[in-house]
C-alpha cells in the first residue's frame, strides 16, 4: 500500500516541480494518531537543473475517510502559511489538493520540522521535567500572539467566516451542541446541564476578534529538552471567534493530565498573566470561566463524534473509539469541576 501511494504522491509532486528531473518519494510512514487527518513523513529527493542532488523531509496530511471533526483543509492551509514568519513558529506549507484524484482524498504538503518531541507523555521525565515552567511560559506567550495578531493583516479574513464580537459565544455553542444532537450515543446529563447553564450566563462580547487556533494544548506543538516550542500544530479547527476560548480550550482540566497544572506546565494564573502581557488583552475571570465550561461541552462533542464514526463504520480507526472511550468520563468529571460540582 505504501509503495502505490508513494509512487502517486511522487508523480503528483513532479507535476508541481515541473523544472525538477528524478522527484521519489522514500520511507513514507504513517505518524500515529491523526484522528481529523491522516499524517505521513517522508523523504523527497529530486535533482535540481543544475544537476545537484536534494532531499528534503516533508509532511504529508490526507482526509480520512470519516473525521474525529469535520473541517476545512483550506483553513488549516491558510492559518498555517499566514503564521509563516511571526512569532507564532509553524512548518512551511507547501501544496494544497483540494481535489480526490491524486491520492483518493484531499490532502496538503507540508516541511517536516525534525529532531523534537510532541506527545506530551515524555514532558514529566528526564530531560523535560525540569524545563516545564519555560515550557508554559513560552506555550502561553505563544497563544497571546495568535489572539494579538491582525486576521484581516493575515490574510485570513479571506477565507475564515466572520462573526460579530456579540455571536462568538453563540455560534461556537450552538454549533457543538449541534453535534451532540446528531452524534451521542446515549444521554450527557452533565454535559447538557453545562449548556443549559452556558445559555443562561453568556460572555460578554469578544474584546476582540481573533484568530482562534480551536486545539491550543499541551500535545499540539514541537518542544525540546530547553523549554522552547519549534513548531504549533493542528490547525484544523481554526476559526475567527473570541481570543478567550482558546485560552480556554488550553485550561481544560483533561489537558492537565493528572499533574494538577495548566497544561501540565504552569499554575492557572500565572498561564493567564503570561497570556495577558502577550497578548495586551483582559482575561475576565466571568468571561473565561464562561469559555472554560464551553470547553468542556466542545470536548464531550469530540469524543462522541469520532466514537459516532467509528460505530457507523465511516472510519475503523482504532484511535476513533479509543478517544471516546479513554475521555467520555475524564470530560464529564472536568466540567463538574469547572462548576464547582467535584
Amino acid at each position: 500500500m505504501n509503495s502505490e501511494l508513494e509512487a502517486r504522491l511522487a508523480a503528483y509532486i513532479a507535476e508541481q516541480m515541473s523544472e525538477a528531473q528524478d522527484v521519489a518519494v522514500e520511507g513514507l510512514t504513517r505518524i500515529s494518531g491523526g484522528a481529523s487527518r491522516e499524517t505521513y513523513r517522508f523523504r523527497l529527493t529530486w535533482t535540481d537543473p543544475g544537476g545537484a542532488a536534494k532531499m528534503r523531509r516533508l509532511i504529508l496530511r490526507r482526509d480520512p475517510p470519516a473525521s474525529l471533526i469535520d473541517t476545512e483543509r483550506r483553513i488549516e492551509f491558510e492559518a498555517y502559511r499566514a503564521f509563516r514568519g511571526t512569532g507564532v513558529p509553524v512548518p512551511e506549507m507547501l501544496w494544497l489538493e483540494e481535489e480526490s484524484e491524486a491520492l483518493d482524498h484531499p490532502f496538503f504538503i507540508a516541511e517536516e520540522i525534525a529532531g523534537f518531541e510532541a506527545g506530551p507523555g515524555q514532558l514529566f521525565t528526564e530531560p523535560y521535567i525540569g524545563t516545564l515552567k519555560t515550557l508554559g511560559q513560552r506555550k502561553w506567550t505563544i497563544l497571546g500572539e495568535i489572539a494579538k495578531a491582525d486576521p484581516q493583516a493575515l490574510g485570513l479574513t479571506e477565507v475564515m467566516p466572520a462573526v460579530a464580537p456579540q455571536d462568538c459565544w453563540r455560534r461556537e455553542l450552538d454549533y457543538w451542541e449541534g453535534v451532540l444532537d446528531s452524534d451521542e450515543a446515549a444521554p450527557l446529563p452533565i454535559i447538557r446541564a453545562a449548556i443549559r447553564w452556558l445559555r443562561a450566563h453568556p460572555p460578554r462580547p469578544a474584546q476582540k476578534i481573533s484568530v482562534v487556533h480551536g486545539d491550543y494544548r499541551t500535545g499540539n506543538f514541537l518542544y525540546d529538552d530547553k523549554g522552547g516550542i519549534h513548531g504549533i500544530l493542528d490547525w484544523e479547527m481554526a476559526h475567527l471567534g473570541d481570543p478567550l476560548e482558546d485560552l480556554g480550550w488550553s485550561f481544560n482540566p483533561v489537558w492537565s493530565f493528572g499533574a494538577g497544572m495548566a497544561g501540565g506546565l504552569l499554575p492557572r494564573e500565572e498561564a493567564v498573566a503570561v497570556w495577558e502581557k502577550a497578548s495586551g488583552l483582559k482575561a475576565d475571570p466571568d468571561d473565561l470561566h464562561w469559555w472554560e465550561l464551553f470547553n468542556c461541552v466542545k470536548g464531550q462533542a469530540i469524543w462522541v463524534s469520532s466514537a459516532r464514526a467509528f460505530l457507523d463504520g465511516g472510519n475503523r480507526e482504532p484511535i476513533m473509539v479509543y478517544a471516546s472511550w479513554a475521555l467520555e468520563n475524564t470530560q464529564d468529571r472536568a466540567a463538574l469541576q469547572v462548576m464547582g460540582r467535584l
